[in-house]
């Protein structure tokens, strides 16, 4: 009997609440997924990152403070390998492309 991989390490960061808790819970509700935690601008993800060290991250690109495109170059700097999905509302967004 093989053993099932552990599951995928998932860090949530959005600056709105709502959004954070709905991608909390569908993460949750996979078995396959684990929430390890959620961030609410770039440099809480920044530090959360190096906290938590997920196997992904879904980044907001605008949020306050820092953006989640200026916290994208500054996570791959400690980490090229990092694995980071972009999440935008705005159609056309090119901050997506350039992260």
């Amino acid at each position: 009997m093989s053993e099932s991989p552990a599951p995928i390490g998932v860090l949530v960061v959005d600056d709105h609440p709502l959004l954070r808790d709905g991608l909390a819970a569908l993460v949750g509700a996979q078995p396959d997924l684990r929430m390890l935690g959620e961030a609410a601008d770039g440099e809480e993800a920044i530090a959360r990152y190096q906290q938590l060290r997920p196997d992904v991250v879904l980044m907001d690109l605008q949020m306050p403070r820092l953006d989640g495109v200026e916290a994208i170059v500054r996570i791959r700097a400690m980490d090229p390998r990092a694995r980071i999905i972009v999440l935008t509302t705005y159609r056309g967004d090119v901050r997506a492309v350039r992260a």
